[in-house]
């Protein structure tokens, strides 16, 4: 039997739809499903305070052992510092997907899974797994391995599960373990500018360490900070320019490159927008704006573009990174307009005929230091400019409604 040409039409569209329905469903927000579970607030807040929630919605093929409030306030009646807490929590973040039904047909019964506290190097031998064992009545125990195999906790529940993406379970108590509880020492022990000074930054880490500055950067590092470290070479040339400002400029220019964020490389490739600085205060905006493409990042101002070159630190809560030029405010720089054309030679003038000959446009000299105060093209640059940006955006809308066109079209070949 042949099939008619509509049924067979159909069938593409629907196949095509639901390729293109499969791929919006990947992404997970670890925040958002736990906003749904009032009970599991004080684990959902942790994740948050910790930055774990962040890591986990970087990744895939993962399951978080939730526990809830009367648990939570168990382990914080001990006083842990955060960063002891976030070892505890990591490492009720499994490095697999777990779902309700393949925890009750675990192979052989048991399970050995690593988690995000083994994957950060802290955990040493077995201390960073997690012992998943199914036992009699349909219950499912949990343990940490380097307790000799006890099982402490066990399943409770499922809470959401997106399959072989993130799976959220609900376990009765927080996995004890040694080696996570041990005290953990506060980034604040961190040295800064000796990292800098290490890692080709020295000139500028030196200009900070005899700035009121220094100290900002510091009462920042345990809520999170970035810093975008210019370059010795780059630095150095800019110290003359550096030395003519005021002392309260001098001060802005070096918090400028400090951001009360932790923004690990992952993110700063996958987010745009603009970012406020150490140096921001009311109207004093001082910020600048973050655009990636690919695996290049910028920071650009009205005066400046720079780009990442390196990574000297990115471990929550601080990353450190070297770039190529040194970032403009707006607030203390300006952008410096190019050089005019030189006007035609007297002799060029005379001997020039009678009749008028159109010039060929000459390009405007290209601004220093990603200038972004260029003088505006012609009005026929300006007309395929517009142009480009309105095919730009019928490509970008026509993407957009590619899903609901085909939708209809295979409606109307179904009727």
């Amino acid at each position: 039997m042949k099939l008619r040409p509509e049924n067979t039409a159909g069938t593409v569209l629907l196949s095509l739809l639901l390729l293109i329905s499969s791929t919006t469903t990947q992404s997970h927000n670890i925040t958002r499903i736990l906003a749904k579970h009032p009970e599991l607030s004080t684990f959902n807040h942790y994740l948050t305070l910790t930055h774990l929630a962040a890591e986990i919605n970087q990744r895939t093929t993962i399951t978080v052992c939730a526990v809830d409030n009367a648990a939570m306030n168990e382990l914080l009646a001990k006083k842990p510092s955060i960063y002891t807490i976030k070892n505890i929590l990591s490492l009720h973040v499994l490095l697999d997907y777990f779902g309700a039904k393949k925890l009750h047909q675990i192979t052989n019964g048991t399970a050995l899974a690593a988690t995000m506290f083994q994957a950060t190097g802290t955990a040493s031998g077995s201390s960073g797994f997690v012992n998943i064992t199914d036992l009699k009545g349909g219950k499912v125990g949990f343990g940490a391995e380097e307790n000799d195999g006890v099982l402490s906790a066990s399943f409770v529940k499922s809470v959401e599960e997106i399959p072989y993406n993130i799976s959220v379970i609900q376990i009765s108590k927080v996995l004890p373990s040694n080696v996570a509880e041990a005290p953990t020492p506060g980034p604040s022990q961190l040295n800064l500018t000796g990292i800098m000074s290490a890692h080709g930054c020295k000139v500028f880490a030196e200009t900070l360490l005899a700035s009121d500055a220094e100290k900002t950067y510091d009462d920042n590092i345990d809520g999170g900070l970035t810093v975008f470290c210019p370059e010795d070479d780059v630095f150095k040339a800019f110290l003359p320019k550096f030395k003519n400002l005021t002392a309260a400029g001098k001060t802005a220019l070096l918090e400028y490159h400090g951001v009360p964020v932790y923004q690990s490389l992952a993110t700063l490739k996958s987010n745009n927008g603009v970012m406020n600085t150490l140096a921001t205060e009311g109207a004093n905006k001082y910020d600048f704006t973050v655009q990636n493409d690919g695996e290049d990042v910028t920071l650009k101002t009205k005066a400046t573009t720079a780009k990442i070159t390196g990574t000297l630190l990115d471990e929550q809560p601080v990353a450190i990174f070297t770039i190529d030029k040194v970032l403009l405010p707006r607030e203390l720089f300006k952008a410096e307009a190019p050089n005019p054309a030189p006007a035609p030679a007297p002799e060029e003038a005379a001997d020039a005929p009678a009749t008028p000959k159109k010039k060929k446009k000459k390009a405007a000299p290209a601004p220093e230091d990603g200038d972004s105060d260029a003088p505006a093209d012609s009005p026929d640059d300006a007309a395929d400019q517009t142009a480009d940006d309105n095919n730009g955006a019928v490509r970008f809308d026509g993407v957009r409604y590619v899903p609901a066109g085909l939708a209809l079209l295979w409606v109307v070949l179904l009727l």
